[in-house]
């Protein structure tokens, strides 16, 4: 092959002159086409299950799931039709990865935090206290290697897992008391799962999973005293403020916090290789179809809330913020210390983070700085 220069090469790409072939050569890769024989697609028809760790019919995350069913089918011709089922509809909704796993339902969706007692890695893939917010993670995930580890991750357990949304920067979780010292925290019983409710049992509080359609009446009844859910627009839609008095920012816990969607592994495999683009195309745009509809409604919701309901908006107090974050830095580095695959994700995850923050650094921050002044 004739050598050619890096700017030359790029010219003939902007030019039109250069074929993508020629480009996967220039840069030492191979074309996957042509050294890979894809599935022959057929015209059979599958018929899935998906099981979900939402109510039925809820509201961008439920809904989410219909339109990446209804995507699917579209985009196949109707070679894939996916029934999807709510929490407790078909299997109670913290069943739904085992489910899936079992191969009783082909497709899930949920957040991999709800997995953590079986395994621990699987939090880093949904939320990491103060960690970074939605683009980065989605950044991490498609182009940092984060998406890699998360497939070795769940290969062990018969899945392969899709980005499945992304909620953004949520809410710091609603009270009926006020919380103005880390002892406000002690003794209380509050709805919030991953590495986020091992931060508060580590500042004396008690932590409690519980799914989206049981914590309203879990409030209502003082099974718990306080929770965390996504933000304005959920909150507002489930009637926390009817229960509660105080809603506190910001959402520490979950900086841009990633759902999932996970497929049973043999069933994956012997899809044709077109239907296993569509599963991957459907993924994507629900992924970001989810945090757009979040951003547009929240601060709307949040105006309701304040306006309308009365409700008392709150920030945790910095003294508070700073202990939390101490305490997520222990539980982390417990865990990684244990668990040798949480330390390859966590690593792989910190290494962005900083990456990231240099360049928000010099981008974002001064922007939003400027916000303030005008």
């Amino acid at each position: 092959m004739k050598k050619i220069s890096r700017k030359s090469f790029f010219k003939g790409l902007a030019l039109g002159t250069l074929s993508l072939p020629f480009a996967i050569r220039f840069f030492g890769g191979k074309n996957q086409a042509q050294d890979q024989t894809p599935k022959l697609s057929t015209d059979r028809i599958y018929n899935w299950k998906m099981v979900t760790t939402w109510p039925p019919n809820f509201p961008v995350t439920g809904e989410g799931c219909e339109l990446f069913a209804k995507w699917v089918e579209e985009m196949s011709a109707g070679r894939i039709r996916i029934k999807v089922y709510g929490g407790g509809e078909l299997v109670p909704a913290l069943e739904a990865f085992d489910t899936v796993r079992s191969g009783a339902a082909e497709l899930g969706s949920g957040a991999a935090y709800y997995w953590a007692g079986k395994i621990p890695a699987a939090q880093f893939f949904a939320s990491v206290p103060f960690g970074m917010n939605a683009q980065q993670i989605n950044a991490w995930m498609l182009s940092g290697g984060g998406l890699d580890l998360w497939k070795e991750l769940y290969a062990d357990y018969g899945l392969v897992p899709f980005p499945g949304g992304n909620t953004g920067v949520q809410m710091g979780g609603w009270f009926n008391r006020e919380i103005n010292s880390l002892d406000d925290l002690k003794g209380l019983k509050m709805r919030i799962p991953g590495l986020g409710g091992k931060v508060l049992e580590r500042a004396g509080g008690a932590p409690v999973l519980l799914a989206g359609g049981e914590i309203y009446p879990g409030l209502e009844r003082g099974v718990i005293d306080a929770t965390e859910w996504i933000g304005p627009y959920h909150d507002y839609l489930m009637g926390f403020h009817e229960i509660a008095r105080y809603y506190y920012a910001p959402g520490w816990h979950e900086t841009g916090s990633a759902l999932e969607f996970f497929i049973n592994k043999k069933v994956y495999d012997e899809l044709p290789s077109d239907l296993q683009t569509i599963l991957w195309a459907a993924a994507l745009r629900l992924n970001h179809w989810m945090l757009c509809e979040f951003e547009a409604k929240n601060n709307l919701y949040l105006k309701k809330l304040v306006e309308e309901e009365q409700v008392e908006l709150r920030f945790f107090p910095r003294e508070v913020l700073d202990q939390l974050r101490l305490y997520t830095t222990e539980i982390i580095e417990e865990l990684t210390d244990r668990d040798p695959f949480a330390k390859r994700v966590y690593d792989s995850y910190r290494s962005f983070r900083k990456a990231a923050a240099q360049w928000s650094e010099l981008t974002e921050k001064p922007f939003y700085d400027l916000l303030q002044t005008i």
